[in-house]
């Protein structure tokens, strides 16, 4: 009968109700129940048991006795979740729209523009796939009584130039077929943005017409590929800026984007297609050339050993490939440094490439475990414990030498590897130059200060301060003009000073005070590819003389970054990708300002997503907009409370929420666990090599043996023919 009391035990809490509150709603779980649709449970008193959450269900049951509902410290998306579950459909759609308000695509104030992903640049397998059936039906249309009209993919911008292909003295360019897998070559004719526009399908009639890049990366995707294929043609890899430009990776080709005052953001040039998966990519928007001129910007791209090198005019987006050179062995850091291009390997190589000479040199050094460049300078941390230091503005009159001027610039004491470097050349003054200020961390977890005064540059740089905080290995340092900021290897931990200065030069009266200590707990894919860490560095980013900032993913399939300063921990602002895909790469870059009076540079988040598109978010205006717990206020240590940790990265009730897709798997290092991975330890460059253990892909046993504190991985954690847990798609380190 509709009058009849219906007696519930939801969760163990009991609750009484009429048949007619339960089944007002039609088609609901209520209805099922007590219809018989479905089976029922009793407890002893008779009852209905129902093991949901009874404080959600008295929310439900209030709403379907007043169809009011009360969202007083209630969370709406577990409302919602257990609303589904009751079939309660009226309420589903009142707190979806509640949802919706605060998630609009068109983002909050710090959401600053979109660009969408590019087509594609058609794979030669499928462009001479395409040619054959256009020659084939071309064949049959001239010996046929009736013309078919028949339409030809455009040459390129700058085919005529194929041939022109620059040449070095020191090392030849070479082509990638000799290290393709079954034969398989690029074409190495120069491409400009057009190349994204080159129609693709299954017969001469369709090629014609365009192609949408939805449906090109779907072709892509499913086509037959040769060896290194990637099947996710638009998701993005790597953000690189420099100025007013970004270059942007996808898995085989390379985009630019330029920012103009009045216009904004344009696509300016599309790669061709790349057959080897990319791996680091350099972009150089200041070339001087022999005749000082700036209208063309360098791109440069490497996979595996091999580096790419495209110059592009600023104008009309035309692009000349320089050349391609060899490493010879696995490129690990790609960038500019002045007009120079430098290749780094982990294994001790130093590739340089000038834009004046056109020469490309190789230079053996020792094992490379950290590096940092500032002015004219590269410093080299090695595995012997030593600083090496390169000067690029000398690097033109050594070229007859056949040798790069590698110099060795101070030994660490203990001897330990230095896997963190930071250089800060201190302001030119009246009363004397550049101070050298280098920090560095060691495989021990030592960090240690030098300064050289430049009227003592004979005599290399003094030890300054030294300390000894961390217990694992040093995997990032950076010293900037307020803070020195150290983090280890252990769940990221990052221990921060203040630093004192006197005319502008490092102090020590009273000296280094410390300031905070928090994680920027980051967890990694159980096997991720080459450039990921390449494309989710968590920094700090930030000019040394500014505020700096961490960039907190905590897990690799999410749409979420935290930004945190660098000095304090304390949280910036929450990113959230405005059309929830998945942020795959991010980079802080901060863009010139424009002529306009009063206008000045910007720092803007790039972050990219796997669907190919770039979201652009303000952190000058985040920053402007913190709640005034002024840095410049606190002159002693930062005394951790409850609501600064909640400040700080996700709360604990956000990271279970992140972790809710995840697999977390058993940690394979002694720390116990280790953030990052041991891909980086001992600096970004860094990574132990790789074994397929029953087609798992796993660190080399005996590498990491040998790497002991290092890599913080035991030997005798991996037992014989044991298995390890692997989810392919969800599965991250701890």
């Amino acid at each position: 009968m509709p009058g009849d009391i219906i007696q519930l035990n939801v969760g163990g809490k009991r609750f009484a109700t009429s048949k007619e509150t339960l089944t007002w709603i039609q088609d609901s779980f209520f209805t099922s129940l007590l219809s018989g649709r479905i089976s029922s449970l009793k407890d002893d008193n008779g009852a209905i048991f129902i093991d949901r959450d009874p404080a959600l269900f008295t929310v439900i049951l209030n709403y379907l006795r007043t169809k009011e509902v009360d969202l007083n410290n209630v969370d709406i998306s577990s409302l919602k979740h257990e609303a589904e579950f009751y079939g309660i459909k009226p309420l589903v759609r009142r707190l979806c729209l509640c949802e919706e308000l605060d998630a609009a695509s068109c983002g909050d104030v710090l959401f600053h523009g979109y660009l969408g992903p590019p087509c594609p640049p058609v794979p030669d397998f499928m462009r001479s796939r395409s040619q054959s059936i256009i020659s084939t039906d071309s064949h049959h249309a001239i010996r046929g009584a009736t013309p078919q009209r028949h339409s030809s993919v455009d040459p390129r911008p700058g085919d005529s130039n194929q041939d022109d292909v620059h040449t070095h003295a020191r090392q030849m360019s070479v082509d990638f077929s000799a290290l393709m897998h079954h034969g398989s070559s690029i074409a190495r004719t120069p491409s400009t943005h057009s190349m994204s526009r080159l129609s693709l399908s299954t017969d001469a009639r369709s090629i014609s017409r365009p192609v949408p890049y939805e449906s090109l990366s779907t072709r892509l995707a499913h086509a037959q590929p040769m060896s290194g294929y990637i099947t996710d043609p638009l998701k993005v890899t790597m953000l690189r800026g420099h100025h007013n430009w970004i270059a942007v990776a996808y898995p085989h080709f390379v985009c630019c984007f330029r920012m103009k005052d009045s216009t904004g953001w344009h696509l300016i040039w599309t790669s061709s297609y790349l057959d080897i998966p990319i791996e680091r990519i350099a972009i150089n928007a200041k070339v001087l050339s022999a005749n000082q001129d700036n209208t063309n910007k360098m791109v440069a791209a490497s996979s595996a050993s091999l580096v790419r090198l495209w110059s592009i005019s600023d104008g009309d987006g035309e692009s000349r490939e320089i050349g391609v050179f060899n490493l010879n062995v696995s490129v690990d850091s790609l960038f500019f440094i002045g007009s120079q291009l430098v290749a780094l390997s982990k294994l001790g190589k130093v590739g340089v490439w000038h834009s004046m000479t056109h020469n490309w040199q190789i230079q053996d050094v020792v094992a490379i475990t950290s590096y940092d460049k500032a002015g004219s300078f590269l410093l080299l941390g090695c595995e012997n414990g030593s600083v090496y230091y390169i000067d690029m503005q000398k690097f033109p009159l050594r070229m007859k030498d056949n040798d790069l001027l590698v110099t060795e610039l101070y030994r660490d004491p203990a001897g330990d590897k230095v896997t963190a470097l930071s250089v800060y050349l201190t302001p030119k003054t009246s009363v004397s130059g550049n101070w050298i200020e280098i920090a560095y961390g060691t495989s021990s977890g030592t960090v240690r200060v030098i300064v050289q005064h430049p009227e003592t540059v004979g005599h290399g740089p003094q030890l300054f301060q030294t300390f000894t905080v961390h217990r694992s290995p040093v995997t990032k340092v950076m010293l900037s003009e307020k803070h020195l900021v150290s983090v280890c290897s252990e769940y990221n931990h990052v221990r921060t000073w203040s630093v004192t200065r006197f005319r502008g030069m490092i102090s020590t009266q009273p000296g280094s005070t410390p300031l905070a200590s928090f994680k920027v707990i980051s967890l990694e894919d159980y096997d991720p590819n080459q450039s990921y860490m390449a494309g989710n560095d968590f920094g700090p980013f930030g000019e040394q003389d500014d505020q700096q900032v961490f960039v907190q993913k905590v897990v690799p399939e999410t749409d979420q970054l935290f930004i945190r300063l660098s000095s304090s921990g304390r949280r910036v602002c929450v990113i959230k990708s405005v059309d929830g895909t998945t942020i795959s790469a991010f980079r802080v870059h901060e863009c010139e300002g424009s002529s306009r009076m009063g206008s000045r540079p910007r720092r803007f988040l790039f972050t990219g997503h796997t669907n190919g598109g770039i979201q652009m978010w303000d952190l000058t205006t985040a920053l402007d907009l913190m709640s005034p717990v002024e840095e410049s206020k606190q002159v002693g240590p930062i005394k951790p409370s409850t609501t600064e940790q909640n400040l700080g990265g996700p709360t604990p009730k956000e990271l279970v929420k992140l972790l809710d897709q995840c697999d977390i798997c058993q940690s394979q290092n002694s720390t116990p666990c280790i953030s990052p991975s041991p891909s980086i330890i001992g600096g970004s460059i860094q990574r132990p090599c790789l074994d397929l253990v029953h087609g798992i892909s796993v660190p080399n046993i005996e590498h990491l043996e040998e790497q002991g504190a290092a890599g913080g991985i035991e030997k005798s954690q991996f037992g014989p023919g044991e298995r390890y847990r692997h989810n392919r798609s969800n599965s991250y380190w701890v």
